[in-house]
């Protein structure tokens, strides 16, 4: 094939989804000029899976994308059509917004984003090869002969790399949603020497809506209350003509169909042959697991205003289009649906994530990022966020400054990084709650003060979301002192009022601070009784009380924060032959060869590696006795 030069950039990224998206207008905000080519311009920031973002741990997550200057959660802020906050009868710390997304929108919506920003350029194209030279990556080739050199190059191809579609007996070549699959730069990433691994995932079906007996279902509606998942969006511009999401469930005979065909299914019959989340089963794979369970949740998702589409939520199958049918129609409500496009597992290509370092790039070529499915992981968020981080560091590595890697303290995102670069993954990774060891402090309504300073500093926050941040935190630190100063005097009036929620009577005065630790007491019954201060809005209001409220655990946990940073902050040589130490435990030395941490907190949370390695790994740091590998 004859080649031709096309132009050159500083940042490639090659794939257009949730990380492609994020990575391309972070690398372009940050002043460098930013191409993103993929395989097909109408499958831009697409939604193949549940038309929706958010939920535990993953709501978190979006707002961590804002709060360092990313577009997911002003985007699903512009396109959503149900706004729901969960687990409210719960703790701050697991409580998780979730939107439901009109999928069609929001795609086009963060298309004409990209198409609007700076030193951005959106081309289709499929890239067949890297350039590599010297071990150092320079660019991409692609199917039609073009050249496009650049500094640093991202691959967020998601589920495309070598995508194979199953339905039933039948297999075919294709990436999400029927699009194009990229099969050349799967092959071309082993060839340069990367190990690769096979995953699945798969969807449900979507039925029309007009074919649905909603009569029979439990109705989902979105909340009344305001809530947003972009800190800039104001509550002013809440959506009041939300479209509600309707609950079914599966029952005995659904269970039935599907035991009478798993000979057919091809999980069990060995023609998929990826691993699947373990997290977000099939519907087969989940009567197979769970088969003491007589029925499992089926969420009705709308698509979007414009279509009728309902996404099934808790169907995903890879069984015959027949069985898939009957499995529909067994369920109440849906006895008459109309299948409008059939569910379907993918397998698809993975980097082995532990080849990369912390900031996304991969150890084996240098200025060569991967980001979102491409590293294993599941979900629009997970990608988002990874896209975000790889295009951050990226730019921050060609502009000569120093990386940004965010620890397991700082937000989810630093949590599932060090998972992946550190323990690796062994099937599509999702974010969860109890991931995190730290997570009373990572709470969706405090992301903006964990990150904002981060975002701003690299220069992804502009200064009207900084300024905001800025008198958020300025509020309620203000408000906080206050109380803590103003003592509440046991009057009849305060004493009627606290008989009237059940709470106990003041024998003495007390702190207002104090009195508002009580679970039952709130912010705003105080005002009645205490000297006027500065207004608070909703969201600082909700902030205060957090941080008084719980104040004690918070500090904890912050001490514990305290003594990672000590352990983040004892760097490790790079390239150390950990066979040269003597002492190490075998099982410590060899996944200390292969992860090769960078850190001592990092090192000391790689499986199989004890306190007594890490006593060993610090005094031969300490003494600088660690040979290094030859390059």
């Amino acid at each position: 094939m004859n080649f031709y030069q096309g132009e050159t950039y500083d940042v490639i990224v090659v794939g257009a989804g949730h990380a492609g998206s994020e990575a391309a207008l972070a690398a372009s905000r940050m002043g460098l000029k930013t191409m993103l080519i993929t395989l097909s311009l109408e499958m831009v920031a697409f939604m193949p899976c549940n038309p929706s973002l958010g939920g535990p741990a993953k709501g978190v997550v979006v707002r961590e994308i804002d709060a360092l200057g990313g577009e997911m959660g002003k985007n699903i802020d512009k396109t959503y059509i149900q706004m729901r906050m969960l687990n409210t009868g719960k703790g701050p710390a697991v409580r998780a917004l979730r939107a439901q997304a009109d999928k069609h929108a929001y795609a086009t919506q963060m298309k004409a984003t990209i198409e609007k920003e700076d030193n951005l350029t959106l081309r289709q194209g499929i890239v067949d090869r890297l350039i590599v030279e010297d071990g150092i990556c320079r660019g991409v080739i692609t199917s039609t002969g073009g050249m496009y050199r650049s500094k640093a190059v991202i691959i967020t191809a998601g589920t495309a790399l070598r995508g194979e579609i199953i339905i039933g007996e039948l297999k075919y070549s294709s990436g999400p949603n029927n699009s194009q699959p990229s099969i050349a730069l799967a092959d071309h990433l082993k060839e340069l020497g990367l190990e690769i691994e096979r995953f699945k995932t798969g969807t449900p079906p979507r039925i029309k809506a007009s074919s649905i007996d909603y009569s029979v279902t439990e109705i989902q509606p979105g909340d009344e209350e305001a809530n947003h998942f972009s800190f800039s969006t104001p509550d002013s511009a809440y959506l009041q003509n939300q479209i509600p999401c309707w609950l079914t469930y599966t029952n005995p005979s659904t269970h039935q169909i599907i035991q009478d065909n798993l000979h057919r299914a091809p999980m069990f019959t060995g023609l998929v042959e990826g691993v699947g989340a373990r997290y977000c089963p099939s519907i087969e794979d989940k009567i197979v697991r769970f088969a003491d369970k007589d029925r499992h949740q089926i969420f009705l998702e709308p698509e979007g205003r414009q279509t009728e589409e309902v996404y099934v939520q808790g169907l995903s199958s890879s069984l015959p289009e027949d069985v898939q049918m009957d499995v529909l129609h067994s369920i109440a409500g849906l006895e008459n649906a109309q299948m409008m496009r059939t569910g379907y597992a993918i397998e698809y290509d993975v980097v082995v994530p532990h080849q990369l370092r912390p900031t996304l790039e991969t150890k084996v070529i240098e200025n060569l990022y991967t980001a979102g499915q491409t590293n294993g992981t599941s979900g629009y968020e997970e990608a988002a966020s990874q896209g975000l981080m790889a295009g951050i560091n990226a730019a921050l590595k060609i502009q000569g400054k120093e990386p940004l890697v965010l620890k397991r303290s700082d937000g989810y995102i630093g949590v599932m990084i060090d998972d992946l670069v550190t323990k690796g993954t062994t099937e599509p990774y999702r974010l969860l709650t109890s991931r995190a060891e730290y997570r009373l402090i990572l709470r969706h309504d405090n992301a903006d003060l964990r990150l904002t300073e981060l975002g701003y500093e690299i220069g992804l926050v502009k200064e009207e979301q900084y300024a905001a941040y800025r008198k958020k935190k300025t509020a309620v630190e203000k408000e906080m002192q206050r109380l803590k100063k103003i003592r509440m005097k046991p009057t009849k009036e305060f004493q009627a009022f606290l008989a009237t929620i059940d709470s106990a009577a003041l024998k003495d005065g007390i702190l207002a601070s104090e009195i508002l630790r009580r679970p039952e007491i709130r912010y705003n019954d105080l005002l009645a009784f205490i000297p006027a201060g500065e207004t608070l809005t909703n969201r600082e209001i909700e902030q205060l009380e957090i941080q008084i409220k719980y104040e004690g655990y918070i500090k904890k946990a912050m001490e514990k924060v305290d003594k990672l940073k000590r352990m983040e902050a004892k760097r490790i040589p790079e390239r150390i032959d950990y066979a040269a130490i003597n002492g190490l435990a075998t099982e410590a030395r060899q996944k200390l060869q292969k992860i090769q941490p960078e850190t001592i907190a990092q090192a000391s949370r790689i499986s199989g590696v004890n306190p007594a390695d890490l006593s060993i790994l610090m005094v031969y740091i300490e003494n600088g006795k660690i040979a290094k590998t030859a390059e």
